[in-house]
């Protein structure tokens, strides 16, 4: 039990939520504190005076020994026996489940990520939204919701046409085959470099075929999305990644005109210079364009289309978009449309925005003939780690195997460790360090802790009451925690604050390590820092394994 939520309970205080109690700097203030500064305008009453009054009315007990009031801070100090107890036995009971809940238990959360454009190999730019997603994914179902993965395809629009039209004119279908994604991109580059007004003609008509349900047009479609498919399972495989529904764009091509129907009959539907809007001038907004003056319809159109269907077929809870922070403004819109059709569920749809992601270089964009492919990130990360795994100990066995698992995490660690909506510049160097806020660092973190546990050879027994020391108890405070960092990144949809949480838990760990004899100790010592090296290293698994991050035993 983190007893966070303890304490906020028992001080029943209006605007004191768990995540308000906050862990010290300085233990020798209290293990416990709750900042009083927000209070301030609820109760229009000082800090201090805040502290003090909550302090007189708090009364402590077998779980709370002392409470305090310093400068606008309430400091709690807990019975420490107690806590490592209780905290120490849940986690043995629990194991990989420790920091579950049920609290998600009949409610269904969509997350549509990484949502891939069909014949496009993925760049670095489509890290950030695959692996944010992914971990928000496994957040969720270790919460006890149930989840449903949406990868919406992109798979509509002209520049199918242009594919086919490229293919008929240069492809090979052998050639095609052997070259996969890569062979179909290079179709389309050529297109887009070569292209004159017949051929652009041309893509528009077999796009037209592609619509009309025209055989040879679908067939080459259909191919050209499962060559698709097929490379972004190798990287979802990987990386570790789920999906439940690959239902893309063109899956709501029937599904738009009872939304625009819809949009006409409650007269939101306006006409400008022949196009088709919805006016959000009064909400501080550009109009939502919902038709173009040919009658073709936007993403705007298919995203009210998809949002309804997935309301009508899942019924969730939440509906997350994690799309990058430059769609602000189209989701703005299209939550708003919503909300003017009268659909109260308008306000459970959330947009998850991330910032950009680049190498050190500036290397990512398409346009300038810089992009990096993501399997060759991937790949250079792995080779990188095999790299510094065998300057370390070029004895290991099974070296390959662990540099997958270190180099793989290094990737998904240094997209996640900040928080989402800052921009990445992705380093190799920094990211596969063994020192540092690293996947690696916490990594190797639990490659000692195993160590230790295995030269023990002991069955480990928690001791009775035993009264842990200084460093101990860190790791024990920090261990109680983690079930509330869960719930914290599920509420605020940041993956960051359990990256950050397992390096924490890996340093107090390590300093632990350091300072407090462990295979040396004797007695109650010895078997309860065994205990708490086993706890921390399921605990660190745990972290890890919620962001899609696996452990080697050794490293």
């Amino acid at each position: 039990m983190d007893y966070r939520e303890y304490i906020a309970k028992k001080l029943n205080t209006e605007g004191v939520t768990p995540s308000d109690i906050a862990l010290p700097p300085n233990s020798e203030m209290g293990d416990y504190a709750l900042p009083c500064f927000k209070l301030a305008k609820v109760f229009r009453k000082s800090p201090v005076q805040i502290a003090e009054e909550l302090k007189s009315s708090f009364t402590v007990d077998e779980v709370i020994s002392e409470v305090s009031a310093v400068n606008g801070y309430l400091n709690f100090k807990v019975n420490k026996a107690g806590l490592a107890n209780e905290v120490l036995t849940q986690i043995e009971s629990d194991g990989k489940d420790y920091g579950s809940s049920k609290v998600g238990n009949g409610k269904t959360v969509c997350i549509d990520y990484s949502s891939v454009n069909i014949a496009k190999p993925f760049h670095i730019g489509h890290l950030s939204t695959t692996v944010l997603g992914g971990s928000l994914y496994k957040i969720y179902k270790f919460l006890g919701y149930n989840v449903v993965g949406i990868n919406h395809l992109g798979d509509y629009g002209t520049q199918f046409g242009k594919l086919i039209c490229a293919y008929k004119k240069w492809g090979n279908k052998e050639e095609v085959e052997k070259g996969g994604i890569h062979a179909i991109n290079a179709l389309y580059v050529r297109f887009n470099e070569e292209a004159d007004e017949q051929m652009e003609a041309e893509a528009r008509e077999y796009f037209r075929l592609i619509e009309s349900g025209d055989k040879e047009a679908n067939d080459l479609f259909e191919w050209f999305k499962k060559l698709t498919l097929d490379y972004v399972q190798k990287i979802y495989k990987k990386l570790d990644i789920t999906f439940d529904s690959y239902a893309g764009e063109r899956f709501y091509s029937d599904k738009m005109q009872p939304v625009i129907d819809e949009l006409k009959e409650k007269n939101l539907l306006k006409e400008s210079e022949g196009a088709s809007i919805v006016d959000l001038e009064p909400y501080g907004m550009p109009p939502c364009l919902i038709l173009r003056s040919d009658g073709a319809t936007l993403y705007a159109t298919r995203d009210l289309a998809a949002a309804t269907y997935r309301k009508n077929t899942y019924d969730f809870y939440k509906c997350l978009y994690v799309v990058a922070y430059q769609q602000n403004l189209h989701f703005k819109q299209f939550f708003k449309v919503l909300e003017l059709m009268g659909k109260e569920w308008a306000k459970d749809l959330v947009h998850v925005a991330y910032g950009m992601v680049s190498l050190e270089d500036g290397a990512m964009s398409t346009r300038k003939g810089k992009v990096v492919w993501l399997e060759d990130v991937i790949s250079k990360c792995v080779e990188k780690a095999y790299a510094v795994i065998n300057e370390k100990n070029s004895e290991l066995e099974n070296k390959e195997e662990i540099a997958q698992t270190v180099g793989l995490g290094a990737v998904i660690f240094g997209a996640l460790y900040n928080n989402k909506i800052k921009d990445i510049v992705f380093s190799y160097d920094k990211v596969l360090s063994f020192e540092g806020e690293t996947s690696v660092y916490v990594q190797y973190t639990c490659a000692r802790a195993n160590s230790v546990l295995t030269k023990s050879g002991a069955k480990i027994t928690l001791p009775a009451g035993y009264e842990p020391n200084a460093q101990e108890f860190e790791v024990v405070k920090a261990l109680a925690a983690f079930p509330q960092t869960v719930l914290d990144a599920a509420e605020k949809y940041e993956p960051s604050l359990i990256a950050r949480y397992a390096v924490d838990l890996a340093q107090k760990y390590n300093k632990f390590y350091i300072d407090c004899k462990i295979l040396t100790a004797e007695g109650d010592a010895k078997d309860f820092r065994l205990a708490l090296t086993k706890s921390a290293l399921q605990t660190m698994k745990n972290a890890l394994s919620l962001l899609g991050i696996g452990v080697p035993e050794k490293m």
